[in-house]
Parts: structure tokens; sequence; C-alpha cells
């Protein structure tokens, strides 16, 4: 039996409809059939699902939609769907008046083939609008109507493939596209290359749609092929053709004379207007941004055509992708280890969550979205490291005065104003929810690190005239001092009400009152997710996620003067490439940008350095051959140890689409001693 034969790999066509037919139910897409032929299997998926499978269904039907109109002057067209499975391209295409001269035909396993035929002469409204012929199964001819025809075939067996269409009634002389939604991958690299090259060659007037997966190597890639090998479904293409580039000399190889490609980011940007994007942006509440766009770079739309006139190419647009589409600049490396020893940290297997250095030898934790008793769940406990004797030595802390006042929350600040105090600003609970208030942390005054179980916290709730300007998450709170006089400067983020904030607050740290300072200059751009950290007495913000959900490559500062503050911008040579969800430190007069998230390249972002004084820019990655799991460098907390020059990475990761939640089980060092010299 073929490898694409299997039940796993069967069972994914109709896995997949039920996600179009969850998205097309909460508004992402219109398609009154795909309820028809999932049936009963209909499940209710996630908001990260839906817009993965909107952006899919838009691709398709971009490029397919695209195909009849650049064909509508010629007699006869076709379309072959490749392991279509219970898709409804063909049934929304008719009922919107577009097959007028085409005829569309699916080819999928003969046993998912029958059981669609069943499915379309036992339902009323698809037997109609397909014209049942009443003509019983014919080999591989499942079903047939007068515009279109469902094959039951192994695509893997090529020689059964040519042979069926020919049953079929195909015509290897009149514009043809070809639709592979996921599929070819599934087959041996041989056997889908050889229907890659047997479409250029035996059709005249070829085209071919292909949306498939890529980046296998990158931490999120990583997740994505184990998910994939657990279903007993591996994806073959990925080691022979793991970028788009790879995909574009493999179809120009095999025949095809034209061939473009876009990964779903850059489509989503570049062929999707504006009012449509904000339309779906705000169908449903959402907050899982990292994992939107990291599913979105790692799949792609190719088209290709040959023997077209014009040539078909549906992904020219006039259009431009956003900044940081050009290449990476890799100054160097740094090597991530596993920190010695980390015992008791399985409590900071989570993301979302924040950490600060209380004493040079204590990192405290709190929050976030993790593993806690063998359950993912919000996490209410908080986590203190301590490093004795060079390793350091984790446990949970003891709290008191919970009674209901921390709230399980994700995405809020944490500021240590001194070795007993912290207070943490802001942070949710679901991404509907009001953002939380204000706490207290306080910590006994002479507390021992020789056993962390013993440290106790009590949270004290803080009901200050600010606290509405806390209600808000993905914000920066940092410290600063104005006429001898200590503050919180709290700026951006997002709420319930606003998906992205631009507005800020000066926090009196004694009772965090707000008070009114002048601030001059241009206003900056609304942005959450950003890094914001102290530096001679004002604040340096890097990056974020702006209002059209597209990452900021600006550094601003908020610059101190006598009456007040001033912003300005900060330039960097080369251009710093947006990113957002990092963390940044600044050490000796130069920021460090730690993680995140960016779009449009083919490594995941490292340790940038910009020296402050100069605007130079040097981007470093991260070498993680020493791991034995992926190093997810977004929603995650990173410490900065001034004199060892080492920098501590604590939790991190994300729910990775429809493939798991991943959690990075252990913090990391990474020595930046060498690099730190070097500039």
């Amino acid at each position: 039996m073929a490898v694409s034969s299997s039940p796993q790999v069967q069972g994914t066509g109709g896995s997949s409809a039920v996600s179009k037919c969850s998205a097309a139910e909460w508004g992402y897409t219109r398609d009154r059939f795909l309820r028809l032929l999932v049936g009963r299997r209909r499940r209710r998926r996630a908001p990260l699902v839906h817009r993965g499978y909107y952006i899919r269904t838009r691709a398709v039907d971009h490029c397919v939609q695209d195909f009849l109109h650049k064909t509508q002057s010629h007699p006869r067209t076709q379309i072959v769907s490749l392991g279509a499975g219970f898709d409804s391209l063909y049934f929304r295409l008719k009922d919107m008046g577009l097959l007028h001269h085409t005829v569309v035909c699916e080819v999928d396993f003969p046993v998912v083939a029958s059981q669609k035929a069943a499915l379309i002469k036992g339902t009323e409204e698809l037997s109609a609008l397909v014209g049942d012929t009443g003509g019983e199964a014919l080999g591989a001819i499942a079903f047939s109507g007068k515009d279109y025809k469902l094959l039951g075939v192994d695509l893997s067996e090529l020689s059964e493939l040519e042979k069926a269409l020919e049953e079929a009634g195909m015509d290897n002389e009149i514009p043809t596209l070809f639709l592979a939604e996921v599929v070819l991958t599934y087959l041996e690299n041989s056997r889908s290359d050889a229907l890659v090259q047997w479409a250029a060659e035996h059709f005249s007037q070829g085209c071919f749609l292909l949306y498939e997966q890529v980046h296998p190597a990158d931490p999120f890639g990583r997740v994505m092929q184990q998910h994939f090998s657990q279903l007993s479904s591996p994806l073959h293409s990925l080691v022979q053709y793991p970028d788009c580039q790879a995909q574009q000399r493999r179809f120009l190889e095999k025949g095809w004379t034209e061939c473009s490609v876009m990964d779903m980011n850059e489509f989503f940007s570049c062929c999707i207007p504006e009012d449509e994007q904000q339309r779906v942006q705000v169908l449903e509440p959402f907050d899982e941004y990292e994992e939107w766009h990291l599913k979105c770079s790692h799949y792609f739309v190719l088209t290709a055509s040959k023997g077209m006139e014009p040539p078909w190419t549906p992904l020219s647009s006039s259009m431009t992708a956003p900044d940081g589409a050009g290449p990476v600049r890799r100054t160097g490396s740094i090597t991530a280890a596993a920190c010695a020893a980390p015992s008791g940290t399985l409590g900071l297997r989570r993301y979302g969550h924040r950490s600060v250095l209380l004493k040079p030898n204590m990192i405290l934790t709190t929050g976030g979205f993790g593993e806690q008793d063998g359950q993912h769940c919000r996490l209410r406990s908080f986590h203190v490291l301590v490093k004795q004797a060079g390793h350091w030595k984790g446990s949970c802390l003891k709290k008191e005065n919970m009674d209901g006042r921390w709230g399980a929350r994700l995405y809020h600040t944490l500021s240590c104003l001194s070795d007993s105090l912290a207070v943490v600003v802001g942070g949710r609970t679901s991404p509907s929810s009001a953002g939380l208030g204000m706490l207290w942390l306080k910590f006994p005054e002479t507390c021992s690190t020789s056993d962390p179980g013993d440290i106790t916290v009590e949270l004290v709730s803080l009901q200050p005239a600010a606290a509405p300007a806390a209600l808000r998450w993905r914000h920066s709170t940092t410290e600063v001092t104005f006429k001898g006089e200590n503050y919180l400067f709290l700026y951006g983020g997002r709420s319930a009400e606003e998906p992205v904030l631009g507005d800020w607050c000066f926090l009196h740290t004694p009772d965090l009152s707000c008070t009114v300072i002048p601030v001059e200059g241009a206003v900056p751009e609304h942005r959450h997710s950003h890094s914001a950290c102290r530096w001679e007495g004002g604040v340096l913000i890097a990056g974020g996620l702006g209002a059209a959900e597209q990452p900021l490559g600006s550094v601003l500062f908020l610059r101190k003067h006598e009456d007040g503050f001033q912003w300005q911008t900060v330039e960097t040579r080369p251009p710093l490439i947006p990113r957002y969800s990092h963390t940044a430190h600044v050490h000796d007069g130069k920021l460090l940008l730690v993680g995140g998230v960016w779009l449009y390249s083919s490594c995941v972002p490292g340790i940038t350095i910009i020296d402050l004084e100069t605007g130079l820019c040097s981007d470093y990655t991260i070498n993680m051959e020493h791991l034995e799991w992926p190093l997810m460098l977004h929603n995650h907390s990173s410490v900065f140890l001034h004199d060892e020059k080492e920098l501590l990475l604590i939790g991190g990761g994300g729910n990775c689409f429809s493939f798991g939640t991943h959690l990075n089980p252990e913090p990391v060092s990474l020595s930046l001693s060498s690099i730190l010299t070097s500039h």
C-alpha cells in the first residue's frame, strides 16, 4: 500500500472540512455547503484555527477565481482538485455562477470519493445543484454530472490517475487548473515530483495551485512536523523543499515556465483589501498574534503555469509587503545552553508570564499560561529561582492573602521597586475580559535564599485613582525618576475594548496615583507587545505590534529634560527588522532585543544589539543544537545578569495552531560576554 493511502492521511481532508465549516459558521467565509458536507462531524474550532482556515480559503479562492476570470474567453476550461476530500469548492463556484464553461473534477481515495458521492446523492440541495445524472458509479468514477466529476484514485498511482482522468473526459488541450491543498506533501517526493512534471508535460495550457507547509527546521516547524508524524501522516516534501524558493525551483525544473509564491503573511498583507482585513480581525476576541503570524509564515501558496497566453500570475500585486522582507544580516551566533541542574524549574513551563530580578541571585516569575498538575491552564503559582553555588534552584512560593486577588493573569507587568516590594500592573484572564488591576507583592525584609520553598509573598490589592489606566495587557511599565520622585511609566498595550493603545500614564510609586508630567514630540504609533527599558533617566521603546496587526521596526526614546519628557526617534543602521513579543535590556549603552516574532524571514529572531550612540544594529542567531527540544522565543521572559554578562531565558512558547501547545521545558542560559565586549 502506498504511504499516501494510510487511514490517517485519508482523515486529514475530513478534519480540514470541519475546520472550514466552523470558520464559515463564525462569519470568516461565506459557505452554506460545508455544513451539508460535514454533517454530524461539525465542531467549534478556536479563533486561531478559524483565522488559519480563513487565509487558506481566501488564497485558494483568490487564485481559482482569477483562473476562471482570465480564461473566460475560452469555450471550455477544467479544474482538477487533487485530494479534494469533503471540500465545497465546486458547489460554491456553481452557486456563484462562475462555471459557465468549466468542468470541475475532484480526485480522492476511493473510499472518500464513495462517501462523498453518497452524501451528494442523499442531500437534495447538493444533488440539485450538481444535476445528478442518476448513473451508477463506473470504474474510478464515483459520481458524474454535467460539469462535475468525482474520481476515486490514489494519487500516488500516477498511471491510474491518468487513466481515470481520460475516462472522465478530461481534455489535455484546454486550459486546466490543478489544485492541491496540503496534498502532495503526504506523497513520497518521487511520486509528488512525478505528478508535478506529468501535469506540465501532458496539459498544453496548464496551471497549478499549491498550498502547503514550509520551514521545518525552526522551533514552530519542528512542533508542526512532530504533530503530523504522531498522526502517522509525515510531511515528506519539507526536507527537499524547505522554503518557498525551493518550491519555486521545483516547479520551474519540472516543466512549468511561470511560477510565483507567497507565504501567508505576505498574501494577507498584499492580496486582501484593508477593509476585509479589519473585518476579520474583529470577528472574535483574539489574542494569539504570535501564533497567527507563525502559522502564516509556515504555509505558502504557489501558482505555476505553462502554455498560457498571457501568463497566469494571480499572485502579482501592486501592493508592497510590509517592511522586514529583506534577508537577515547575521553578525554571528550565540550558543544556547540549558541551565545547569535546573532543580525545581518544572513550574517555569509557561508563557505570557513575567520575571524580574529581586536580588542579585533571586528571580521572581509570576502568572502566565502553563502546566500545573498535568493540566494546561492559567497559572496562579508564583515561582522563585535562587542561584546557589553556580546552580539555579527553583520552587513555587507560598502566598498569603490571595482571596482571588491574583486572578490567574497573563500579559501583565512586574516591576521590582526594592528587595522586598514589587508591583503588578494589568494583565488579563481571557481576551474578552476586562483587564485586571494593580497588586503589591510584599516579601519579608530579610528573606533567606537557602530554601526558596520557605519564601512567602503577601498580595495587597490596590485601588488608586489611576486604577482604570491599568485595565490593559501587553503593555509596559518602566521606572523613571523626575524631580527626585519615582514613577512607573505605563505605556501602550491593549484592552477588551481597544485592540491597540497608544496612551501613557506616570504612576507615582508611593501610591501609584497618576501624575501629569508634560511630554513633548510627535505621538508614537499605537502598539502593544513592545519592549521598554530604562536608560539615562528616560525610556527606550522598541518594536511592538501596530494597529494593522503588523510588527513595528521603530526604536523610540522618551528623553527626560528639566520640564518633562520628549519623544525622540532612535535611527538604526541598517534599519531594525520589525518585531514584537520580544524582551529587552540595556547594558553599557547598548540595547539588547531578545527573541520575538518577525515576518518574511528565513530564520527566527535571536539577539539584536543596537549601539545607542552610533545606531549600529547587529543581529545574532541563537544556536540551539545543544538543546533537545525546540526553543520558542516569544511570550517568554528574560533576565540579564550584568556582572556575568549572562542572559537567562525563562519560559516561552504558545499554542502552535492546531498542532498542540509547546512550552519551553527549562530555562536557557546565553553567555553574551564575547559579543558585548566586541561592540
